[in-house]
């Protein structure tokens, strides 16, 4: 028999923990687990009573807060109504709904709406969309993807192959083929040793270069996230994004965005592609949608691509593409609740209100304390990057890192944010107030001045 679960949580003894992956190594992570009981607004407590103000929304996820009673009861209502409905003869009302309210929110003619139930599934349907796309208008040959390395795009093997994280790619290889990477555009640190703006926007200029040397003629789609997440929140320069844009009009080329982190009023706009004024052919969506409540995720692709789906049945077999538990009505009912609280108590406009405060307070803190070398991002998904040299930009040793070291720290003091060895970043929920942001830096400085002082 398991032992009792209320008291082997309270102790949390190892071999109790043993029976559940984590994603951190789970021997380490077996010395001090942890174990969250419950959550409301922009806390956490765990399983032993300890309070955590989540910095973090979850991971960019919980967009409206934890426990929010409009969204829950509109779970609880659709319930009661119809919990699934059978994806492989149609759809749902709800879900219909749903599509209808992305397409009035989303930029430009992204009209066309495939559901999907994480963020790894809605990438790798973005792929298939681009290569399915091309075979359809005629260029067969068109089947590579071009995304850029420190990316992060999913875990399943498509979307791992798009992804350039090495340390999660090498233990998975080899990995499918037809995908190409090139540089992102990490101005603080230039793969090229140039410098902003004298470098004639190489990063993005290359791009051209690559699709050249691959050949035109096979290249279907190029996928970045608009703002970068896994390299330390890379904030590209405003013309990145635009020539990114005229490349793929050149060379008849599919725009993706992955914005699973960015949409939903995480960079101060309902999607990153607004924020930067680019309107992409597809935007793929996730996490903040939903509000972490219940899994899904949306392709959100220009109206002209999704016509090329449309035709008879012998030479057009439609979007090749299919989940259980796609578009289900609980989690669309979910996700409409989430939208609407965003549109209706602005949210976006207090993510660009309160980003600023944070980034203010980060600024300070820049001013205290000479080993934060860069602050980046926008709105509230921001990072801290750390140096122990400003002028050389030197980093501190990897292991286990600065970044690291303070994260530990920030949790001691009960918070909880994305730290990795050389960065740390913050993206609470979008109705974090101004007096929540000030405790969270606050914390931040006790900690960073706790960290030198050792």
């Amino acid at each position: 028999m398991p032992p009792h679960l209320p008291t082997a949580l309270q102790t949390l003894d190892e071999p109790f923990l043993r029976h559940i992956f984590v994603r951190d190594q789970m021997h380490e992570w077996s010395k001090q687990p942890m174990v969250m009981e419950r959550a409301d607004g922009v806390f956490y407590w765990d399983v032993k009573g300890k309070r955590y103000f989540d910095a973090i929304a979850g991971i960019y996820t919980a967009s409206v807060g934890h426990n929010n009673r409009r969204v829950i009861e509109a779970i609880k209502k659709q319930l009661d109504v119809l919990h699934f409905s059978p994806p492989m003869h149609g759809t749902n009302p709800v879900a219909v709904q749903l599509a209808n309210l992305l397409a009035e929110i989303a930029p430009g003619d992204l009209s066309a709406v495939k559901f999907e139930c994480g963020g790894s599934e809605v990438t790798e349907a973005a792929i298939k969309l681009a290569r399915q796309y091309h075979r359809l208008t005629g260029n067969p040959g068109k089947y590579k993807v071009i995304s850029r390395y420190q990316s992060w795009h999913g875990s399943t093997m498509g979307s791992l192959a798009a992804s350039g994280l090495k340390g999660r790619k090498t233990v998975n290889e080899p990995l499918p083929a037809g995908f190409v990477k090139v540089f992102p555009p990490t101005c603080y640190r230039c793969p090229f040793g140039l410098n902003y703006p004298s470098c004639g926007l190489i990063c993005a200029t290359i791009v051209d270069s690559v699709i050249d040397m691959e050949d035109p003629a096979t290249v279907a789609a190029i996928m970045v996230e608009p703002i970068g997440h896994t390299g330390g929140i890379i904030d590209p320069p405003d013309e990145y994004l635009p020539k990114l844009r005229e490349i793929c009009d050149k060379h008849n080329i599919l725009l993706i965005f992955d914005e699973i982190i960015t949409g939903f009023g995480r960079t101060g706009q309902m999607f990153a592609a607004q924020t930067f004024g680019v309107t992409p052919d597809v935007i793929c969506t996730a996490k903040g949608m939903s509000g972490g409540f219940i899994p899904i995720s949306a392709m959100i692709c220009r109206q002209s691509i999704a016509d090329t789906f449309w035709g008879p049945i012998e030479n057009n077999p439609g979007f090749v593409e299919g989940h259980t538990w796609e578009g289900g009505p609980v989690a669309c009912a979910a996700a409409i609740a989430v939208i609407e609280e965003i549109l209706e108590r602005d949210l976006c406009k207090n993510s660009r209100e309160q980003g600023a405060r944070l980034r203010a307070g980060f600024e300070k803190l820049a001013e205290k304390y000479d080993v934060i070398g860069d602050l980046r991002g926008k709105a509230l998904f921001q990072a801290i990057e750390f140096v122990s040299d400003r002028k050389t930009k030197s980093q501190f040793p990897a292991k286990p890192g600065f970044g690291v070291r303070l994260g530990r720290r920030l949790l001691e003091h009960g918070l909880l944010c994305r730290f990795d060895p050389h960065w740390i970043a913050f993206g609470p929920a979008l109705t974090v107030t101004a007096e929540q942001i000030d405790e969270m830096l606050a914390i931040l400085d006790l900690s960073l001045g706790e960290i030198l002082e050792e």
